[in-house]
């Protein structure tokens, strides 16, 4: 059977929380409020950190390229998240769902790329600080976000093809309010194998391989920090850690929890379902950007320093 003589649904529906679609219009208000604080948040560091010089090094265009990519997250999931919950408007077209669903997964193993990337910073930095400058050049650093942009799309581009070689004819609805790969394949009257089996792939070989890499660094940074005699200069060196570790901590724990819960919670209500799978994919762009700016003052100072020359 060809490419184009597979059946497709013309559009497929979006789900709100089931059994509270009543109270989906009053759940508009936080969402709105969420994804003001992310595009908000991440767009004044990624200004603060492109105006102040002070800001022009290392761990500022790792998190401004962290901030590009929880924008572009946001972005992505917010035209059918707020048309579902405020408006009740469920379609979407099927081509727009494919363009959607590669977009978030893109967008979301690139976030883990740039968290891995940030450890290494982390590590430099605190293992062989001498070499900090000569190591993470602005050449390297550019090299990595080049690497970790384009791991993402290659690693991912056949996503789309999967599921248009997929007859979708058990339904056309989806469990979530944006289009997921894994929510878009059991949909299929096929058998799904590939699709499965190239999941588990891109799961272990970058997020899974991502975490590891960061665990390992910080045992290595724990080991030399340890070295250190003095006790206060150990949690100077720590503190520098924290706002990586949490952004770590905001991003992987939902995702796992998801992860869990989709495969061992058969019995755990959907609604539960879709709220750690809003969580995943809201939460993270929203704390990014509180974490650094309370955890770093030089970030603070500079968002601080932006907006009194904007008053002015």
């Amino acid at each position: 059977m060809g490419l184009f003589n597979i059946t497709h649904p013309a559009f497929f529906l979006l789900t709100g929380i089931p059994g509270l679609e009543s109270s989906q219009f009053w759940l508009a208000g936080p969402l709105c409020v969420m994804y003001a604080v992310a595009l908000g948040g991440n767009t004044v560091i990624l200004q603060a950190v492109r105006a102040e010089p002070s800001l022009h090094q290392p761990m500022c265009y790792f998190l401004s390229m962290l901030s590009f990519s929880d924008v572009a997250m946001s972005m992505a999931t917010l035209p059918t998240v707020l048309r579902t919950f405020c408006l009740n408007a469920r379609t979407i077209d099927f081509d727009a769902c494919l363009i959607q669903m590669f977009l978030i997964h893109s967008f979301s193993m690139m976030e883990s790329g740039i968290l891995l990337a940030m450890s290494f910073d982390r590590y430099v930095a605190i293992c062989d600080p001498l070499r900090y400058a000569t190591v993470l050049t602005n050449e390297v650093i550019a090299g990595m976000g080049l690497a970790v942009a384009s791991r993402s799309f290659i690693t991912l581009f056949p996503l789309p093809f999967l599921i248009q070689r997929l007859p979708i004819c058990r339904s056309n609805v989806l469990s979530h309010s944006y289009c997921l790969h894994p929510d878009m394949m059991k949909l299929a009257c096929a058998d799904i194998t590939i699709n499965i089996v190239y999941g588990l792939f891109v799961l272990i070989s970058t997020f899974g391989m991502d975490l590891l890499f960061i665990f390992l660094s910080y045992v290595l940074i724990l080991h030399s920090v340890m070295a250190i005699a003095s006790r206060e200069e150990r949690l100077k060196a720590l503190n520098t850690c924290v706002s990586h570790i949490l952004a770590v901590l905001a991003f992987y724990v939902p995702m796992i929890g998801v992860s869990m819960v989709h495969r061992f919670g058969k019995n755990v209500p959907r609604y539960i379902h879709v709220l750690l799978s809003n969580i995943y994919l809201f939460v993270p762009p929203v704390l990014n950007p509180l974490i650094y700016s309370a955890k770093t003052k030089e970030i603070r100072r500079a968002i601080v320093h932006m907006f009194h020359h904007i008053k002015m």
